[in-house]
């Protein structure tokens, strides 16, 4: 005998009136439990009464497998009660990890057959929520014989139930093209937009499709024409907008169809500008429909003046009042900045309006954007925009905005004087938000513009007497008072008013600086390294100095300690060489690929590696494999094209290098790429040295770079920390990072590669194997 259960209503009630969550499970396992022996030993006639309350269970989030098969019943009953809730169950319990959803194949195919329309829309439902590979290709037949049935609800079933079938199986192409041409002739504004999701799964997976599809470009502009132009019954219109979701749908099919391909373009040009001059945009709806239209523009290959038309749409999208549409106008404008510079430029002023959003997305954007907008005639007028909202931007945006007006300072600096001003302001306002090289960047412009030594020392002694908590501008100004502090007591500055410095002065912040409890080890280092080189260029007595250099001999920062017992050493024992060692440093030149002329001309013979690229190579071996001073060194790579290589000493007795591995380009996407090149160290031929070079060619800077790797299991992998997880843009210093790969059985080598980063200001990751390793690297 069974125990009489609760019905539905009484459960939800009871399950609602718990107090806590041990009353609840109380509740559901007691139920739970009549629900098993009702399966067992109850009514068949009433099993779907339980099935039901089963799968509110589910729904709460407890386990009810058990219920799986007791679907598989109810789908095979001839009653249409029970098919429901079978069908129903088999949606929420199985799907392709439960191999029972096979079993249901069988009857789905038998009920699509049997034409009853309630009963072919619940298999259709079942077939497109949980169906299989192997249940879509069992079944494609009869989905396909639906698609032109004259029930417009099983039709509109059967188009949606295609669309699974095409993203399970994209081999079914061929068979749901036929019908598709037949549906485009469609009335029914539902059959014809599951018509046009359906034409657009088979463009994007099948190239056969594709150019079938072209074809019908005429058609489907004449469907988008008479939506426009003469619009449809009220039961279709929404705020005025004749349907605007096939509209939309209808947009995104012609920009498949048209991207790439010039005849299929110019036949929606003139259609495109008929949407884009006759959409109403006072309502939401409207504006969606726009912005399609606008998407579409963007990536065919319209007309001059239609692109035109789309970037004065997104500009009058920025002054809108809803702030997504703002900040879908500047992400638009952000991607169309490179192709349709001068279009974009002329919504300058309102895009550095939007600067002042309150939202930070928003501003982010518009920073991006006005950043982008950076070019030679409009440097001065956008800085000073840039600068001023870098005193007020918030302090997430901060190392950006510094960021940015650094890169485009050095990009389009009409002055050197220009240039540093632009960057002292930066390093007054924000410091501490710039990147790492931005002290090196400053130094090296200001050695390499000899007639603005003297103005540059005055300006920087002038900020670092206002504030020492910006380290980054501390360093600048300790070391570049270091160079050229003879140039600050002379007191000759042309276009500054005149202030005399005395030398107590400038040693006494210098002490301050030192004596900071906010300044770094390293900006004590250039402070320190500033007070030894004064005293070659002050004319007073250096105690001072030399009494301040041996406090700091007994320091706890090792750097500090060794260079202060240095410096305290040159003045004790070798004062005579203190003026020569510590002359003003020469102009470094900036690092690249130059030609070096005078070595290709006396160039004989074989040639050989140079010393800075040797020694770095070497350094970075010491650093991996921790070798002693005894352990030889490999060959060293000839750095010039089809070079031999030579070992470092060239001994008569040194064995022969293998040959170089080439190169190997794995990634590109927006002008981000990805390069990697191979070092086995011929003393350990097991061992694989990969060097991960990311570069960036684009306008925007990318962040939050990642690489990660995996390989077979009979290798080992060792993952070295990169250089930086910031990629410049505009072809700035790479970020690069080693992996260490160890393959005693020499197995062929496979890379799986993921990278994730932050780009146009879209989060990217991308997954991608690396199969055509050079067979070097690992035979």
């Amino acid at each position: 005998m069974v125990v009489p259960s609760l019905k539905l209503q009484d459960l939800i009630e009871e399950i609602r009136g718990a107090r806590t969550q041990a009353q609840e499970r109380e509740v559901i396992q007691k139920e739970c439990a009549h629900i098993r022996a009702s399966f067992r030993d109850g009514d068949p006639m009433l099993r779907h009464r339980q099935l039901t309350k089963l799968l509110y269970v589910h729904m709460l989030g407890y386990p009810a497998h058990f219920g799986q098969m007791e679907c598989l019943k109810l789908i095979a009953s001839s009653r249409f009660t029970d098919k429901r809730v079978g069908y129903l169950g088999a949606m929420l319990l199985l799907d392709e990890r439960h191999e029972a959803h096979l079993l249901i194949t069988n009857s789905i195919k038998n009920d699509l057959s049997q034409g009853i329309q309630p009963v072919q829309g619940l298999a259709l439902c079942t077939l497109s929520t949980m169906g299989s590979a192997e249940m879509c290709r069992d079944l494609a037949t009869e989905v396909e014989k639906l698609l032109l049935q004259p029930s417009p609800y099983v039709r509109k079933k059967a188009i949606l139930t295609a669309v699974h079938m095409i993203r399970k199986v994209p081999k079914l192409s061929n068979v749901f093209l036929p019908p598709c041409a037949k549906l485009l002739h469609e009335r029914h504004h539902g059959i014809l937009l599951g018509t046009i999701t359906l034409i657009m799964e088979l463009c994007e997976r099948s190239p056969e499709a594709l150019r079938h599809f072209r074809k019908v470009v005429p058609q489907l502009a004449q469907i988008l024409r008479t939506l426009v132009t003469t619009g449809c019954s009220t039961e279709h219109s929404i705020s005025g907008v004749s349907d605007p979701f096939l509209q939309v749908q209808i947009l995104r099919l012609l920009r498949i169809l048209g991207r790439n391909h010039e005849e299929s373009s110019e036949t929606m040009n003139d259609l495109l500008a008929q949407v884009a001059t006759n959409t109403d945009t006072s309502r939401n709806v409207g504006n969606a429909v726009l912005f399609e239209t606008v998407l579409t523009i963007m990536d065919i290959r319209s007309a001059a003046g239609l692109r035109v038309l789309a970037v004065n749409i997104l500009g009058r999208f920025l002054h809108n009042s809803d702030r997504n549409i703002r900040y879908v106008a500047l992400t638009s404008l952000l991607r169309l900045v490179q192709s349709d510079h001068s279009a974009v430029q002329r919504h300058r002023p309102t895009v550095v309006e939007c600067l002042q959003e309150t939202d930070a997305s928003l501003s982010r954007r518009a920073l991006e954007l006005s950043l982008a907008l950076v070019n030679g005639s409009n440097v001065r007028a956008m800085m000073q925009e840039l600068q001023a909202f870098l005193e007020s931007c918030p302090p997430d945006l901060r190392a950006d905005c510094a960021s940015g007006i650094l890169l485009a300072a050095e990009r389009f600096a009409p002055t050197k004087r220009w240039h540093i001003d632009t960057i002292l302001h930066v390093l007054t306002t924000a410091g501490t938000h710039v990147r790492d090289d931005a002290v090196a960047n400053l130094t090296q412009l200001i050695g390499g513009a000899q007639e603005l030594h003297a103005y540059s020392v005055r300006r920087l002694y002038n900020a670092l007497a206002q504030d020492i908590s910006q380290q980054p501008l501390v360093q600048v100004a300790a070391w570049c008072i270091g160079e050229y502090g003879d140039l600050l007591l002379e007191g000759n500055f042309e276009e500054i008013e005149p202030l005399q410095v005395e030398e107590e002065e400038v040693l006494a912040l210098l002490e301050k600086v030192l004596q900071s409890h906010m300044s770094l080890p390293a900006t004590r280092g250039y402070a320190l390294t500033a007070l030894m080189k004064l005293s070659t260029r002050l004319r007073g007595d250096n105690n001072r100095i030399r009494q301040v250099v041996s406090i700091y001999g007994s320091c706890l920062d090792m750097e500090l300690q060794q260079r202060a017992v240095e410096y305290d050493t040159l003045f004790r024992k070798y004062d005579h060489m203190r003026a020569a060692i510590l002359e003003k440093m020469p102009l470094v030149e900036q690092g690249g690929p130059q030609v070096d002329e005078e070595a290709k001309e006396s160039k004989e013979g074989a040639p050989a590696p140079t010393e800075s690229q040797a020694s770095q190579l070497l350094d970075l071996l010491d650093l991996l494999d921790g070798a002693s001073g005894n352990a030889q060194h490999p060959p060293l790579l000839d750095p010039s094209p089809g070079g031999a290589l030579v070992h470092l000493l060239d001994l008569p007795c040194a064995p022969p290098s293998p040959a170089p591995i080439p190169d190997l380009k794995v990634f590109e996407r927006e002008g981000v790429q990805l390069n990697l090149s191979f070092i086995r160290p011929p003393e350990n031929p097991a061992l694989l040295l990969i060097i991960i070079t990311a570069t960036n060619s684009s306008e925007s800077d990318v962040t939050h770079f990642i690489c990660q790797a995996a390989v077979p299991k009979s290798l080992q992998l060792q993952l070295q920390a990169p250089s930086g997880n910031t990629v410049p843009a505009r072809g700035g210093f790479p970020v690069t990072q080693l992996f260490r790969i160890l393959n005693p059985n020499k197995a062929p080598l496979r890379l799986k590669l993921r990278l994730t980063y932050n780009h146009f200001g879209q989060s990217v990751q991308e997954i991608f194997e690396v199969n055509n390793l050079p067979v070097e690297s690992w035979q």
